[in-house]
């Protein structure tokens, strides 16, 4: 379970001291930004639902 947490904190968790960017954000640059009025959103559980992560739907 923290070598999954691990993950979750470096590559998708946003932190406040590099301006709300997961580690690996900060590195690539920020993502272009989405207008997500068109788009369907879907959830994915991590660590059995304590923490979700959002997606556009495909």
């Amino acid at each position: 379970m923290l070598t999954r947490y691990l993950q979750h904190y470096n590559t998708a968790r946003p932190h406040r001291g590099i301006g709300q960017l997961s580690p690996s954000q900060a590195e690539a640059g920020p993502p272009t930004p989405i207008d997500l009025a068109n788009h369907r959103v879907h959830r994915r559980a991590i660590l059995g639902g304590l923490i979700g992560e959002y997606r556009i739907a495909g």
